[in-house]
């Protein structure tokens, strides 16, 4: 099982950045026209194939100072001046929480002899690493490897680590693009929009039982 961190095993992304949006007092409406071309572009890999600074930030290849000073000089607070960039990326992130149905998924996996795999595009953010090594076999970082989803690179590097062939494997995201280009590798996708949903599909899958 290959599975993402964010918006996957804790709370939305959406709810984080509001929560960031309403404490940082940000122009809502104008972030999100900015992150509307700066998102779509990373991950529906326009046709002119030109990069963006989210692939840069997401393969490590950029400092997270810099990509904050970056994207505060696109946002405007509601006061019409920039926001604080020293440590936006890790205000944007703080609203996420932990989803207990999706890490117990994890553990009964394990528990069965499912190989697991975090698969991450991080964002400079720190992660909550205490417990990990009851939740997977193997951790694979964007910014720590290099590589970034969708490209089909990332996934041939996690499979390595798990020592498995893509059509014994599935992967778990949010983001239909990343499931696509897993898909086009032989890996069986589900598209996670809630906790509820995806482990029916997992118990489907391998008919096991996964939630307490």
């Amino acid at each position: 099982m290959l599975i993402d961190w964010g918006g996957v095993l804790t709370t939305s992304l959406g709810d984080s950045i509001t929560h960031w949006l309403e404490s940082d007092g940000i122009d809502a409406g104008h972030y999100r026209g900015v992150m509307r071309d700066l998102v779509l572009h990373a991950y529906e890999a326009g046709e002119d194939g030109a990069e963006n600074p989210i692939h840069a930030l997401e393969r490590g290849e950029v400092l997270a100072a810099d990509f904050e000073r970056d994207l505060a000089a696109r946002l405007l607070t509601l006061d019409g001046v920039p926001p604080v960039a020293e440590g936006l990326l890790a205000r944007m992130f703080a609203g996420f929480r932990p989803v207990e149905e999706m890490n117990e998924m994890l553990r009964r996996a394990r528990a069965a002899g499912i190989s697991t795999c975090l698969l991450s595009n991080s964002w400079a953010n720190d992660y909550p690493r205490d417990g990990w090594d009851g939740l997977f076999d193997a951790v694979v970082i964007s910014g720590e490897v290099g590589m970034r989803k969708p490209e089909p690179r990332i996934f041939h590097h996690a499979l390595g680590l798990v020592g498995l062939e893509p059509e014994q494997c599935v992967f778990i995201d949010d983001i239909e693009a990343n499931i696509q280009a897993a898909e086009a590798l032989g890996i069986v996708g589900i598209h996670h929009r809630d906790a509820i949903t995806t482990i029916g599909a997992m118990e489907q899958l391998f008919s096991l039982p996964f939630r307490a």
